[in-house]
């Protein structure tokens, strides 16, 4: 199979789809890897490294959507959407259910688009999910950390106090994958934690693993709202796979947060779970509501795309190799890829993001079998 890796078009990402290992890997199995110029430069790969690893270095972005399968880190953009046809195969983050335009132009297209956060294995895990959300939960105290200083606009406060002063107040909303890895970063720089979930069984692995150095509440409106009005540091770490996140904080409550305090909503690639929520870049990262500092960037580990890039091609590499093999027949045999199939040949293949756009949905496995 011809596979292509194109350059992202995204503001400030810096990741690419494929590392030269990845590359080395398809071209040992006989496929073609077509490598647009400078893919890599922002996460250090260069074109000679591709080269080495036995792909082919092409001059523009459309010789590599030329493929019949395309790999990439983030959604198409509106200079993308010129490549989208019928009789390709993309694999790449879409996060639709918050893109209603992007839907559409998938759907027109008649392509087929798989989904790395939708990618399912049995016991309901996200495996490409989960890099990027370890990178993101861990980013998002650091982040959190730095805008709660009076200089860029915060309470300031410290995260860990100091002898005889309190330390910051973080709350995670979510006990997932981010909001773990945030709960790791926030006990360890000293903050006075608070996890709620809806999951006790979430609650209580973290109960166990963190033995007592955080709180764990149920996640309800009564809690959430006491939690959020005596935060410091406010971190949405919802995720419903496929769907829209809810909004567990409103509008009307950002008044009766602390002056200063800082929202970080790692949700917002699903729409964010703060109603004031909205997509910002990492060259425009914060915005202010009601005394409350925003920052809602949508491709947070776009920022170490070092770390990221290698952390995502660990899981990525197993599918794409099927895939490459395959087609879209490996799917009838792998049922996480199966889930991760959002769109193919202008019908809805996931009922999540059928369901938020009210569109028909389609099962995948009645249409790929016949």
């Amino acid at each position: 199979m011809i596979i292509g890796l194109p350059k992202e078009t995204k503001e400030d990402e810096y990741r690419v789809g494929l590392t030269p290992g990845s590359v080395h890997t398809l071209v040992e199995r006989g496929h073609q890897v077509l490598v647009e110029i400078g893919a890599g430069i922002g996460s250090l790969i260069s074109d000679q490294d591709y080269r080495e690893a036995g792909a082919t270095i092409v001059m523009h972005a459309a010789d590599a959507w030329a493929a019949e399968l395309v790999v990439k880190v983030k959604e198409p953009t509106e200079a993308e959407y010129q490549y989208l046809r019928k009789d390709l195969l993309l694999f790449a983050y879409l996060h639709l259910a918050s893109n209603r335009i992007l839907t559409e132009k998938l759907l027109a297209s008649g392509i087929s688009a798989i989904a790395y956060e939708t990618v399912q294995v049995a016991s309901g895990a996200l495996p490409l999910l989960t890099p990027m959300s370890e990178v993101a939960g861990r980013m998002a105290v650091q982040i959190g950390a730095t805008y709660l200083l009076k200089t860029q606009g915060g309470r300031g406060v410290l995260m860990g106090g100091v002898p005889g002063v309190a330390p910051a107040n973080v709350v995670i909303l979510g006990a997932g994958v981010v909001g773990t890895n945030a709960a790791v970063v926030a006990t360890g720089m000293g903050a006075m934690v608070t996890v709620l979930d809806i999951n006790h069984d979430r609650l209580k692995a973290l109960d166990d693993r963190f033995s007592g150095r955080l709180q764990t509440r149920y996640c309800d409106a009564v809690n959430v709202r006491q939690a959020v009005y005596e935060a410091d540091l406010v971190i949405g770490a919802v995720l419903i796979p496929g769907g829209r996140s809810p909004w567990l904080v409103t509008r009307e409550m950002l008044p009766k947060m602390h002056a200063g305090s800082v929202i970080v909503d790692v949700a917002v690639d699903q729409g964010g779970c703060v109603e004031t929520t909205w997509p910002t870049t990492h060259s425009h990262p914060v915005f202010e509501v009601d005394g409350v500092l925003h920052y809602c960037v949508t491709n947070m580990p776009g920022a170490v795309p070092r770390t990221s890039t290698f952390a995502l091609n660990n899981q990525t590499i197993s599918y794409v190799v099927c895939l490459a093999d395959g087609g879209l027949a490996s799917l009838q045999n792998n049922q996480a890829l199966m889930n991760g199939l959002n769109i193919h040949h202008g019908q809805v293949m996931h009922s999540a993001v059928a369901e938020v756009f009210g569109l028909p949905y389609t099962s995948p496995l009645d249409v790929l079998v016949a």
